[in-house]
């Protein structure tokens, strides 16, 4: 009896695992430290795809601004078991960042979906807001205007998101503001709840309680529509004509992994991420999910590429 049981158990297994994967477990690189909100959506999808796929476990190898990782996912064997995060900052802004890069952003993976997107949300320290009687978009590029200099935004750093995203907007505004970098989010957050800056621009995930707690007041987020988080802040868009920018991230393969396994990935991460329990969850992070095709997510990081090029040689950013 133990032994039919045995049988049964194997055969199910057989039936549900794609045969590249069957008794393998398989890896999602994540290039950043965990407990960041990537991270925590890398972790939400392996366990929604077990059924599916088998064992997925997530390896955390950050550093270098999330090209160490990366670049582990460019080199891996193009057998399906290890796949990783490609992301805004690994797979547009680096490219023209970085002085010298370990992998070719645009040749080197072989895109299987995106993910997610979350959008960005310009926030100011709520008591500077109230001093400086500054209550809208509006409000704050008509002070930039009259006091040339005077605000300065935080950022995580030289050619950040939040860095980049800044440099949009003082362009798009016409106006400036000093620019001081942080060595990650976290201090460039505390930074601003401590009022060392005026502005930053933040993911909404990261911003959200301290909006709720009314430690950071909401502009306007930077997506080209109002998020349904925030249905009472207004998009940049609104005051600033085709402003759009957001936080994305999603799956990729090495370059040379089969077409057939790159399908198999993709059906199983898109029926996770259009589970109601993944929107639940994702939703509770304020980010929304996508789950698209290979070739939609190749062709979107492909324009997100070529759209940061600009952006990151027109701030000047550089690492060496």
């Amino acid at each position: 009896m133990q032994r039919r049981d045995f049988c049964l158990s194997a055969l199910a297994t057989s039936l549900t695992a794609p045969a590249w994967a069957q008794g393998k477990t398989i890896r999602i690189i994540v290039p950043y430290a965990a407990g960041g909100p990537i991270d925590v959506t890398a972790r939400a999808l392996a366990e929604r795809v077990r059924d599916s796929l088998g064992t997925v476990i997530i390896e955390n190898r950050p550093g270098a601004g999330g090209n160490l990782g990366a670049d582990l996912v460019a080199k891996a064997a193009p057998d399906g078991l290890t796949i990783g995060i490609a992301a805004t900052a690994t797979h547009a802004i680096n490219p023209w960042l970085f002085a010298k890069m370990p992998y070719d952003a645009s040749r080197d993976f072989a895109p299987i979906t995106q993910m997610l997107r979350v959008p960005n949300v310009l926030v100011m320290n709520a008591e500077t807001a109230q001093r400086l009687k500054i209550n809208t978009l509006a409000d704050l590029v008509a002070y930039a205007k009259a006091n040339p200099a005077k605000l300065n935004f935080g950022s995580g750093g030289n050619g950040s998101a939040g860095h980049l995203a800044g440099e949009m907007f003082k362009r798009a505004a016409g106006i400036f503001a000093v620019h001081i970098p942080y060595n990650g989010g976290n201090p460039a957050q505390l930074a601003l709840l401590s009022g060392q800056v005026d502005f930053n621009f933040d993911n909404l995930a990261t911003a959200a309680a301290n909006i709720k707690a009314g430690k950071l007041k909401a502009l306007a987020v930077t997506t080209a529509q109002r998020s349904s988080a925030l249905p009472d802040i207004p998009s940049m868009s609104e005051t600033l004509k085709d402003f759009e920018i957001d936080t994305w991230w999603g799956l990729v393969a090495p370059a040379a992994t089969p077409r057939d396994v790159v399908d198999r990935l993709n059906k199983a991460f898109v029926a996770a991420l259009q589970s109601p329990e993944t929107k639940t969850r994702f939703g509770q992070l304020l980010a929304e999910p996508v789950g698209n095709t290979p070739e939609q997510f190749g062709a979107f990081m492909k324009k997100e590429l070529t759209r940061y090029e600009v952006v990151v040689k027109a701030s000047g950013a550089k690492v060496d």
